[in-house]
């Protein structure tokens, strides 16, 4: 069975943590950016479905909520 020679030391363990928590944030600002735009239909090529039919998020939502 293969087994580490030395012990990680604690600096490059606290590097791997802080790379892996920059890459997260870094996705999740993304997804929230996106949210907002949908949100205030701001987006031009995000497309979403309502009832099977393919609406451009430039549309209101609104006006689709109340045909539902």
């Amino acid at each position: 069975m293969a087994v580490p020679k030395k012990r990680t030391s604690k600096s490059k363990t606290r590097i791997r943590k802080a790379i892996w928590k920059i890459k997260a944030n870094k996705s999740a600002l993304k997804a929230f950016s996106l949210a907002k735009s949908i949100l205030t239909n701001r987006s031009k090529s995000f497309f979403y479905t309502i009832n099977d039919k393919l609406v451009n998020s430039s549309k209101s939502i609104t006006s689709k909520l109340d045909e539902i």
